[in-house]
């Protein structure tokens, strides 16, 4: 063989090596990963909370069973066990409260909805003792509101309904698990319930859409943002979404971007968005993201950032999909579909698998499933 020959050989043998190595990479990023049944609930549970516990294993509690049935218990998924153990009742009945995960260990619940009114109650989940405990009371009756962790370990507690799923509200409040009080931080520009909240990399915590007054069919969902800077103890108007939205999902991006996903206008049902809008901090400004693959709302806890940079959306709809920033796009999850997935939530382990528990499907009046997924990377 000539050295013509030899140095040709050798550039398709180099030429194969990289299409092999292309082709091997892709799919690890690309790969949408695949869910699995794992052990049935003790109850079947929608817009119930769900947080990691520091022994790896994960809380959940309250919720409804059904419309017109609110749960005051509790259970423990147990990640070596790979099954769920009883975790006792809470103090009270809440559906459409928060759940934080506090520097002790400890998890403060607080607000939701009892069946009757909204609760400005609080209390906190001992995991040493598997029992619940009273925390105080915020200022204010809070059903559907969001609470953020801040960069010095207190919570940001925001808006909410203070009656039923009505009077929503444009206060906020700190907890401090130091001194186990409530302290009231200035008002948001906007009432909001059923909005987002994800706290940015340089502390500050970006609010958006939500509901901020009406009844339906005439409710006024926002389209308005604004951004809580904890310096100051101010909210701050920031450019509004392209669309009002509410019972959204959303997820912080590797580049310090938020993603903002679907939710619905006034009409509910009738308006799902599979759209997204992507938020930068550094303008203050949302552009257009690209579309989902399906429509969906009642996700505020459907939607995780995965830990290789991609966002799991599950909630909203039977097909959860994952969507890469890389690439902008979204790939479907392997079958099979979910049965509950509004108002589910997801849970990131520190495995990289994700636990999806409980939400309902197309047929409110069947109640919510009694069981739960696991998503596989």
């Amino acid at each position: 063989m000539d050295r013509r020959a030899k140095l040709g050989l050798a550039f398709l043998l180099l030429f194969c090596v990289f299409v092999l190595l292309a082709v091997t990479s892709i799919p690890q990023r690309t790969r949408p990963g695949n869910l699995s049944l794992v052990a049935g609930t003790e109850v079947g549970r929608f817009a119930h909370t769900a947080t990691l516990l520091k022994n790896g294993r994960v809380l959940i509690a309250g919720g409804m069973e059904r419309n017109g049935v609110w749960l005051d218990s509790a259970e423990l998924y147990d990640t070596e066990l790979e099954r769920f153990l009883p975790a006792g009742h809470m103090l009270a009945r809440r559906a459409g409260a928060t759940a934080t995960l506090l520097a002790n260990g400890k998890v403060l619940i607080a607000g939701g909805n009892d069946g009757e009114s909204s609760l400005a109650s609080a209390e906190l989940y001992d995991p040493a003792t598997n029992r619940f405990s009273l925390a105080g009371k915020m200022s204010s009756p809070r059903g559907h509101a969001e609470a953020v962790t801040l960069s010095n370990g207190k919570v940001l507690i925001i808006g909410g309904n203070a009656e039923g799923d009505f009077q929503q509200l444009a206060t906020a409040e700190i907890y401090d698990p130091v001194t186990s009080t409530f302290i009231p931080t200035a008002s948001m520009q906007h009432p909001r319930s059923s909005f987002t909240a994800v706290r940015l990399n340089d502390g500050r915590v970006l609010v958006a859409g939500g509901m901020s007054g009406g009844r339906y069919p005439n409710q006024r969902i926002e389209a308005s943002a604004e951004v809580y800077d904890p310096s100051t103890g101010h909210f701050t108007p920031v450019e509004s979404m392209a669309l009002p939205r509410y019972k959204i999902g959303s997820a912080l991006l590797p580049d310090g971007k938020v993603l903002i996903t679907g939710g619905s206008d006034a009409r509910d049902w009738h308006g799902m968005y599979a759209s997204t809008e992507i938020f930068d901090p550094q303008t203050g400004r949302f552009s257009r993201g690209p579309e989902m693959r399906e429509r969906r709302f009642k996700m505020t806890h459907g939607v995780l950032s995965l830990p290789d940079g991609r966002v799991l959306i599950a909630g909203g709809a039977s097909e959860p999909e994952i969507y890469d920033p890389a690439l902008r796009r979204s790939s479907a999850v392997s079958e099979p579909a979910l049965d509950g997935f509004f108002y589910s939530t997801t849970t990131l382990l520190p495995d990289g698998r994700v636990l999806i528990v409980g939400g309902y499907g197309m047929n409110p009046q069947a109640g919510a499933v009694k069981h739960a997924w696991m998503w596989k990377p």
